[in-house]
């Protein structure tokens, strides 16, 4: 059964942005838009299980610091080699000024 988890603060995370968000085990990425949205993602890259967090974003992009592959996070598409598999996305809400993650 899914449950929404409090992640983080919104001030925690600039816009454009990422933070890794650790929670029984998994890392998850969460990402702040250039509109001031909030996004997750699973936090490690499909292609190398690289930490996310380190990487650049871009817009709506995350490009993995690793091998530079890119992907959009709020569908989690893959859009550059050498990544394939896309993200897994985690729906996010805001109240009261903390970031909430369904999980």
């Amino acid at each position: 059964m899914a449950r929404w988890i409090n992640a983080c603060a919104t001030d925690d995370i600039d816009d454009e942005d990422v933070i890794r968000f650790d929670y029984e085990g998994p890392t998850f990425a969460i990402y702040r838009g250039p509109d001031g949205s909030f996004f997750c993602t699973d936090g490690l890259c499909t292609h190398e299980k690289v930490h996310l967090c380190d990487g650049l974003v871009m817009e709506y992009k995350i490009e993995c610091p690793k091998h530079s592959g890119v992907f959009d996070y709020r569908t989690g598409e893959a859009l550059r080699a050498p990544v394939c598999v896309n993200l897994k996305t985690y729906t996010t809400k805001v109240e009261d000024g903390r970031v909430y993650i369904e999980v």
